[in-house]
């Protein structure tokens, strides 16, 4: 799984801190937005599976974010 941009870690957490951001702090966010976002990921295959399709839909990740 490729990784998320360090850039866009940084943004984040600045936007939502209104402060510097180290790199470890940018790392780590990525690491943990990765992971989970692989989890999100693999749950809304399943309803993709389920409901007869190859293709996972933005309603597939809402149901799994909805539950």
């Amino acid at each position: 799984m490729g990784e998320l941009p360090l850039t866009a870690m940084d943004r984040i957490i600045r936007k939502a801190s209104g402060l510097r951001v180290g790199l470890d702090a940018r790392e780590e966010l990525a690491k943990v937005l990765g992971k989970r976002g692989a989890e999100i990921a693999a749950e809304a295959g399943k309803y993709a599976k389920h409901a007869k399709r190859k293709t996972v839909k933005a309603e597939d990740i809402r149901m799994v974010m909805g539950r």
